[in-house]
């Protein structure tokens, strides 16, 4: 969610009992300590900053250096060595949550001393890897154990919760729930596309990437089909040729809140059926998952 969460978004969450936590990645170091003090301001609550690894190595400490109780990471290259920067976090009295898209991804974060680790199945908006989060969470936190595992990629409400804690994990790590929150700093037109969602107008491409011209590290990313994606879709070479002009058109939707361009967004939208304060979207998930729990019996 880097961009797509605000102060009053993850203080919000942290209100309510979850962890909010603010998508750094690419924002300029001052933005960040902005938010970061903004958010503090709305609440004493713990807060996490995320961070893509293969994109801020270099500005780690600066992050570190605000303080979150956890730092949170994702999307590392290979040749990162994650045990140094993990124990950079440590020293600064930071948790270290990392998500990973594969069970050898998270025997290796694991093992170099992470304190969480999240699973992201296929299903999650954005970029993702591709195994299913059924399969992948239940793998993880067999490959892990007794480390903590955190599920994500199609998990939107308290049966998703409870679910969830069946396959053996933790609890939950939300993306597209958030972004139709009346704090999630997006476009009307971004959260009623996702309210209007069945889950079937997503796909994986690397179509946003050719786009913006970051290299994420083996990552597919899940966005909406809309009319851009679907005249860009198969012409990716294209549509670098023509990047600088692209954007901008992609700006413009964004600026004009049309439903179109490039809408990051996973097939949990299917579940999400209005757009409400995420304080109450962390409360009602809570509610439900001990609902559901409840009638299972003991």
């Amino acid at each position: 969610m880097a961009g797509a969460t605000s102060a009053e978004l993850i203080a919000a969450v942290s209100e309510a009992g979850g962890l909010g936590v603010l998508g750094a990645s690419f924002l300029p170091p001052q933005e960040i300590a902005a938010l970061v003090a903004r958010a503090r301001e709305l609440t004493s609550k713990p807060l996490g900053i995320n961070v893509l690894i293969y994109a801020m190595d270099d500005h780690i400490d600066e992050v570190l250096a605000l303080e979150p109780r956890v730092l949170s990471t994702a999307w590392p290259r290979d040749d990162q060595d994650l045990a140094p920067l993990f124990a950079r976090a440590h020293e600064r009295g930071c948790r270290v949550m990392h998500m990973v898209p594969h069970v050898v991804d998270a025997v290796r974060a694991a093992e170099a001393g992470a304190d969480v680790i999240v699973a992201q199945g296929s299903e999650g908006g954005g970029h993702i890897g591709e195994i299913a989060g059924s399969v992948l969470v239940r793998q993880v936190v067999k490959a892990v154990a007794p480390v903590p595992v955190l599920a994500a990629g199609g998990f939107v409400d308290g049966a998703g919760l409870a679910a969830a804690l069946a396959l053996g994990a933790d609890g939950l790590l939300l993306g597209t729930r958030f972004l139709a929150t009346d704090e999630a700093p997006v476009q009307q037109a971004y959260k009623d596309a996702i309210v209007a969602s069945d889950g079937s107008d997503t796909l994986a491409t690397t179509l946003g990437d050719s786009l913006s011209g970051r290299d994420w590290p083996g990552a597919w990313g899940r966005l909406k089909r809309t009319r851009f994606v679907e005249h860009w879709l198969g012409r990716e070479p294209e549509l670098r040729r023509r990047r600088a002009r692209l954007k901008d058109e992609v700006g413009a939707f964004q600026e004009s809140g049309a439903d179109d361009g490039l809408m990051w967004m996973g097939q949990s939208a299917g579940l999400v059926d209005s757009v409400e304060p995420a304080g109450d979207v962390v409360r009602r998930i809570v509610a439900e998952a001990e609902e559901v729990i409840a009638t299972l019996g003991p």
